[in-house]
């Protein structure tokens, strides 16, 4: 049976990064703040590491940004250097307090944390190759595998740049990571640009790396450039040093970035999130018309698309739903009465606004389609006459192996099901999806420069049987 756990019906990222050097300055809380930035990237737990020029402190728990992190939290975390995590776990518990990160690690009697963003592909024998040389793990997390395989290459190299630089040789997947020393800050990133990860500068005398330009924002960070597939970045005193860890292989940014992920307000390659999904919109206007009174958006990542689809259309726009932006991944069970209302808890229908109306309803994706479902259901309950889903993403056909939750394939509604069977699933008087070309067309960028495995099954970084076996439950021809 269905119930308000259920998980919602687009894809779901694993975390976000955010890392600061900047003497004098208060990094502990610039650093809370960009975290508050990328709480939608991840809601099961928070972490911030500050390095003091002597040694490396963390704090870290399940939950929320504000729920983890007092004032007084924040005043004992005092130093030049630090860096911040929010997850969302794909691999490991996400109620165990040991996969919460940064990860704090040993090279020798030097203390380093490491925050990491993205999923591994080869964890389990990167795992074992390192428990064969007496390193225990106290995490369930391929992030922890990554600072142990860092420790592990520095004591042979002495140097840290060289521990990572050995270590993106080995490791295979999507990473956007940032590392704290007690006086230094990295950041490096995989040779795909899977995950993304921007460099900015605070005045003139700091700099921050962080997945989203939303989290320079708030800090007063200016955006430089994104950080390149297969670089290393290092700021210390001395200032900022880049150099290539391994060569840069095809971008294949992940296009759920545009999608969905991204906060409207971020900027991706020169591109605005917003920009972007408003297109995608338009693009549905185009492809996918609809003989309706109105249209809305389905909160957040869809009211632009609903924008762009008025706009392409002519029909007017509306807001169509309130939503409770106090809701996350809470630990507390809900009643039976409220477990019954489900999608309630988050979103709830303006029925003055949508009686009697015929409604183009925008929307990200639909993976699972059960969330979908409940969303109709709510719109028909609230006086819609009809209800015509446009989804501004082609069907979700293929399972994410880095970093995105999509489960396995089986439960992939678009895998096993046409078009008008989704339909039917989720009693929409229509559906239509996005064209693979207009969703890459709206971002202002070619085909080549994403990944778009989800969609047509062009993994742009190899993965072995073993690791596809977990997800790949039917064979496709």
């Amino acid at each position: 049976m269905d119930d308000w756990t259920e998980r919602p019906d687009h894809p779901e990222e694993a975390c976000g990064v955010f890392g600061v050097f900047a003497p004098g300055e208060d990094v502990a809380r610039l650093t809370y703040f960009g975290l508050h930035a990328l709480q939608h990237r991840g809601q099961e737990s928070a972490g911030i590491a500050v390095g003091d020029g002597e040694t490396v402190t963390v704090t870290k728990n399940l939950g929320l940004v504000s729920r983890v992190f007092k004032e007084s939290d924040l005043d004992s975390l005092v130093g030049d250097v630090a860096i911040g995590h929010t997850r969302y776990s794909t691999t490991g518990s996400s109620t165990s307090w040991e996969n919460a990160q940064p990860h704090l690690s040993f090279i020798g009697t030097q203390i380093v944390a490491l925050a990491h963003n993205g999923n591994l592909v080869n964890t389990y024998d990167l795992r074992e190759g390192l428990k064969g040389r007496g390193i225990r793990f106290r995490s369930t997390t391929d992030s922890e595998v990554i600072a142990s395989l860092v420790g592990a290459f520095t004591q042979q190299h002495s140097h840290i740049r060289d521990g990572v630089r050995e270590s993106m040789k080995l490791i295979k997947g999507a990473y956007a990571t940032t590392l704290i020393t007690e006086n230094a800050l990295y950041a490096f990133r995989d040779p795909n640009g899977v995950r993304p990860l921007v460099l900015g500068r605070i005045a003139d005398h700091g700099w921050v790396v962080t997945s989203e330009t939303c989290a320079l924002d708030i800090v007063g960070a200016q955006h430089v450039r994104d950080i390149k597939p297969g670089e290393i970045i290092k700021i210390s005193e001395a200032g900022l040093e880049a150099a290539q860890g391994v060569p840069a292989r095809n971008h294949a940014l992940c296009i759920f970035e545009y999608v969905y992920f991204a906060r409207p307000d971020s900027v991706m390659n020169g591109c605005s999130m917003h920009e972007a999904r408003r297109r995608m919109g338009e693009g549905l206007a185009a492809e996918a018309p609809a003989d309706a009174d109105l249209v809305i958006g389905v909160p957040d990542s869809g009211i632009p698309a609903a924008i762009g689809f008025a706009q392409g259309s002519g029909l007017p726009y509306g807001e169509g739903f309130a939503k409770n932006r106090y809701v996350g991944r809470t630990f507390i069970s809900p009643s039976q009465t409220i477990r019954q209302q489900g999608i309630r808890l988050k979103l709830n229908p303006l029925k003055s606004a949508i009686s009697g109306k015929r409604l183009v309803v925008a929307d990200d994706s639909i993976v699972r389609g059960n969330t979908t479902r409940k969303l109709v259901q709510l719109l028909r309950e609230a006086g819609a006459a009809e209800v015509h889903m446009r989804i501004t993403s082609p069907p979700v056909t293929w399972p994410c192996f880095y970093g995105i939750d999509t489960d396995t394939h089986e439960q992939l509604i678009a895998a096993t099901h046409t078009v008008e069977e989704v339909r039917r699933h989720i009693g929409a008087d229509s559906l239509a999806y996005l064209s693979l070309d207009a969703m890459v067309g709206a971002t202002g960028k070619a085909a080549e420069r994403f990944c778009l495995a989800c969609f047509n099954g062009d993994y742009p970084i190899e993965i072995s049987e073993s690791v596809r076996e977990g997800k790949m439950s039917l064979e496709r021809c």
